[in-house]
């Protein structure tokens, strides 16, 4: 219980931490790329201008950084750009390269004609932030060297995700150191909980057992008395309920089975379902069961064949008159999976999970009158979950209900 109950606490923390880290990372990158991708739309706006007044009015135009704002005086050797002039079908008229040496007229031509194709107005394209304007004199696409700011951002991407991992694995070594640190208070108060459980349990059984010896003795003088019969009745109820009330808390423990062994389920349950598939038939119920052979589980075999009682006891009392009852046991993708079904009538099937709580009845009345405690269910879950298994339970109607375990 205390190592499943520090997983649980480790795995929350590494979720919370992880949302956290990873919404910051994606912050900050996209941030960055927002800002870095908004200056250079920036400049190549002006450039765009500038390249369009000169191929309108060449003599008129001003040099090309002149209007360039925050360029800055190194503006004109730091950036690089060329501009390619189109008709208005897409076929290259002229090729501005004034600015850039590392691109020649093929190069240019390839760029222009896939950039097109694309049919955006901007974007990247290898390492250059293009624009696209379409007017009625034809096409002009500018493109600008960001190679600089583009690696800047790859690289900020690279280390923001080595941060992360890195502050991931820092903190679930922290989070691991200090995490039965954490859980001590409730460990605590759980194990003091079962320890008052056991002990009040024991001390219980002493009286039980005098009421119920005193009763049998009244019941011999008094032959028939319902009054007396009423007190067998029920402190054999309260001490089942004892029994299994202190059964159940010692499955919460670490190591609830200290003596597990491979045996055959196939045997195990053939001996358990003996019994219920004769009292089934006494009470007018289909009963049916289908074991696979060979099936073999490492595991407590008796705390096994109690669980398989408790569902079967369970299908039996609380199955409609003449319902159906059926056990099947097999095999599958290598688990064993277990399923005990019966025909029912649920009123409610909104919370089927609530089956599982201690003492939670669906139907009060008819729990009293089948002697049940309101644990067996709880018991068959812990059992379950002590051996590495899951149990489910479903019901599509409120009229059948199935009760699914893989080990």
């Amino acid at each position: 219980m205390l190592k499943k109950m520090q997983r649980r606490f480790i795995v929350a923390a590494m979720l919370a931490f992880g949302v956290v880290m990873l919404a910051l990372i994606v912050g900050i990158n996209v941030a960055n790329y927002y800002r870095t991708t908004s200056m250079q739309d920036r400049l190549i706006g002006d450039l765009m201008e500038h390249e369009l007044r000169v191929f309108r009015q060449p003599k008129a135009a001003p040099p090309p950084f002149a209007d360039i704002q925050g360029g800055g005086p190194e503006a004109e050797f730091m950036t690089r750009f060329f501009a390619v002039h189109c008709d208005r079908k897409g076929n290259v008229k002229a090729m501005s390269r004034d600015y850039i040496a590392s691109v020649d007229e093929k190069t240019a031509g390839i760029y222009t004609q896939r950039v097109l194709l694309k049919g955006r107005k901007k974007g990247y394209y290898e390492n250059y932030r293009y624009l696209v304007n379409r007017d009625e004199s034809g096409i002009v696409i500018l493109f600008l060297n960001a190679e600089v700011p583009l690696q800047f951002m790859r690289s900020l991407f690279w280390v923001s995700i080595g941060i992360g991992c890195a502050s991931l694995l820092l903190v679930f070594l922290l989070v691991v150191f200090l995490s039965r640190r954490a859980i001590r208070p409730y460990v605590q108060n759980m194990e003091r909980q079962k320890q008052f459980i056991t002990d009040a349990g024991h001390e219980l059984k002493t009286p039980i057992t005098s009421i119920a010896t005193s009763a049998d003795i009244a019941a011999m003088e008094h032959e028939g008395d319902e009054w007396i019969l009423n007190i067998q009745k029920q402190s054999a109820r309260l001490a089942h309920l004892v029994e299994e009330l202190v059964a159940l808390s010692r499955l919460d423990e670490g190591v609830p089975f200290p003596e597990k062994s491979r045996f055959s389920l196939s045997d195990a349950v053939w001996e358990t379902t003996e019994p219920f598939a004769v009292l089934a038939k006494a009470k007018g119920k289909d009963y049916s069961q289908r074991i696979e052979e060979n099936l073999t589980v490492y595991g407590d075999r008796n705390s096994i064949q109690r669980m398989i009682s408790i569902l079967l006891d369970n299908a039996v009392k609380y199955s409609n008159k003449e319902g159906k009852i059926r056990l099947d046991i097999y095999r599958r993708r290598g688990k064993i999976r277990i399923e005990v079904f019966n025909t029912c009538d649920l009123p409610d099937i909104s919370n089927l999970d609530r089956l599982f709580d201690r003492f939670y009845r669906v139907d009060e009345s008819r729990s009293k009158l089948s002697g049940g405690t309101g644990i067996g269910l709880s018991m068959a879950r812990a059992i379950v979950e002590a051996h590495g298994g899951k149990i489910r339970v479903k019901s599509p109607d409120g009229k059948t209900i199935c009760f699914s375990i893989i080990l």
